[in-house]
């Protein structure tokens, strides 16, 4: 980085409330701080995933969070691969990225829950 440069992320962690449901929560910190939020993120202990975009949208870094335990593999990849482009994450980094707050949480508005397992009926008809 140069001299001039400074960070001014919108940390953003995907949080597991139970498997059919995630919130989105951001925070716009710049600076210090925006280390500060990216850490706490990762280390957060429900979060699914986490990413850091810039002011133009742009992903800067990101992972699986120590409550991707709480899901299957396949739903961490797939949300990997779409977070940037899903509807709910955008809100929140248009949110962020108006100023007008410094935080913002949404639920997230996805398909790629988790399918619920099905029950066969084992009783014997017979």
């Amino acid at each position: 980085m140069g001299w001039f440069s400074r960070k001014d992320w919108n940390v953003l962690a995907v949080i597991f409330e139970r498997s059919d449901l995630y919130t989105v929560a951001g925070q716009r910190a710049k600076g210090g701080d925006a280390d500060k939020a990216r850490d706490g993120a990762k280390l957060h202990k429900r979060a699914v995933f986490w990413a850091v975009f810039d002011q133009k949208r742009s992903f800067v870094e990101g992972g699986p969070g120590q409550g991707a335990i709480n899901v299957p593999p396949e739903v961490v990849k797939k949300l990997e691969r779409e977070l940037p482009m899903n509807r709910t994450v955008q809100d929140v980094l248009k949110a962020l990225e108006a100023g007008t707050e410094n935080k913002c949480a949404k639920s997230l508005q996805w398909m790629g829950y988790p399918k619920k397992a099905v029950q066969k009926d084992e009783e014997d008809f017979s």
